[in-house]
């Protein structure tokens, strides 16, 4: 499996359940240069150890490699499975990737991510939804025939925790009665991340304590990008006033589960938003950068938008009894078209392309484990003075 980021190596993580208990295969890990693999490690707990370094990779022969990016794809001796990194396909690649004259690829669908020299890299390129075929078709239609739908893990193991809601909550140390509140931001310029010094002072200063947790929950770029060090730092203050800060290698789906409000961006974590119970309301969404016909995009139309001058409480129970039931879950049926079969569909996929027969076990899809407690506000991860330099 190729870990170019913390963001990808924890989606090819779902992957690794559908692979052990079968002595005909032995998988190895490699980290692929990447701006932001600093914190690819983290995404591979008790894995760091199977890694092969990248020169070496690129020189051995593989039966099957696995990456959820594209970035030095074309150097693997080997059939390449491409997987999405986040939910779907739904922001446009950067101006800087777009050749002149073009217009902005949907990021990953485009030729950049899946050709070069006239030839489509990827021997499989699994998908969530049919609807992506349909874009496929627009961005880079000598990629279809390789395309298959399999669906979505993470959609699958949030809807298959969701009866668990209560046992998460009590996990995370809520009282009965008490609304957790998450923040969650994707990276980038068009992030609620470059608006969290406005939005955190509200947050914390207008919830009453006693009836509301909040917790910032953000893009592993964001820790990868900026340094952990510099991120604690940046949030001390409001750590110590009592905001919960979510550390990267948390598994954030259980957050979601869990959540009562979920204020968010252009980021996956609020589109899976509409899984759950969660009463959805945008902090932030640059138009600009996502494609029109996206899920995330309906989602920014129809969930109301944080108003910065009337009182939180006010827009949060004004929100909740709005709650758009009907169109949250016609939105979150567009995130996977093979809702509950990941698992099946991607097994099969993998281990067609291995030309071997799969395992006589069917592919179980577990629920997410138990979430550790919310910190304090002195709670276990340590401050920017607490940290060795």
């Amino acid at each position: 499996m190729v870990v170019h980021t913390e963001v990808y190596g924890q989606r090819l993580r779902e992957l690794l359940p559908l692979l052990t208990d079968d002595v005909r295969l032995q998988v190895a890990f490699t980290l692929a240069p990447h701006a932001f693999n600093g914190g690819a490690l983290r995404s591979m707990p008790g894995l760091a150890d199977s890694a092969v370094p990248w020169e070496a990779a690129v020189r051995s022969e593989f039966d099957l490699a696995i990456a959820a990016g594209s970035q030095g794809m074309h150097r693997l001796r080997a059939p390449l499975v491409r997987l999405p990194h986040g939910i779907g396909h739904m922001k446009l690649s950067r101006t800087l990737e777009t050749p002149p004259g073009e217009p902005r690829a949907v990021g990953g669908l485009g030729r950049n991510y899946l050709m070069r020299d006239g030839e489509v890299i990827p021997k499989a390129l699994a998908l969530a939804h049919r609807d992506d075929l349909e874009t496929l078709r627009t961005t880079c239609p000598q990629a279809l025939p390789v395309a298959e739908v399999v669906g979505d893990a993470d959609h699958d193991r949030i809807v298959a925790s969701m009866p668990r809601r209560a046992r998460y909550r009590e996990a995370l140390g809520l009282r009965p009665g008490q609304k957790l509140v998450v923040a969650a931001s994707t990276w980038g310029l068009g992030s609620s991340i470059n608006r969290l010094d406005a939005l955190l002072p509200r947050l914390l200063a207008e919830l009453p304590p006693q009836e509301y947790r909040v917790a910032v929950m953000m893009h592993p770029n964001v820790w990868s990008g900026h340094g952990v060090w510099q991120v604690h730092a940046w949030l001390e203050t409001f750590r110590r006033r009592g905001l919960v800060v979510v550390p990267p290698e948390a598994d954030w789906r259980s957050l979601l589960v869990a959540a009562d409000v979920v204020l968010g961006d252009a980021g996956s974590s609020t589109l899976y938003a509409t899984l759950t119970d969660a009463v959805i309301l945008m902090a932030r969404f640059p138009e600009a950068d996502v494609d029109p016909r996206s899920p995330g995009a309906e989602l920014a139309r129809t969930a109301p938008v944080l108003s910065p001058a009337h009182p939180l409480p006010d827009q949060l129970a004004h929100a909740a009894a709005e709650y758009p039931a009907a169109e949250y879950a016609r939105i979150a049926a567009r995130i996977s078209s093979e809702p509950g079969r990941f698992n099946q569909r991607m097994r099969s996929l993998l281990y067609r392309l291995l030309g071997l027969g799969q395992p006589s076990f069917p592919p179980v899809t577990r629920a997410l484990p138990l979430p550790a407690p919310l910190e304090g506000p002195r709670g276990a991860h340590p401050g920017p003075e607490e940290v060795s330099a």
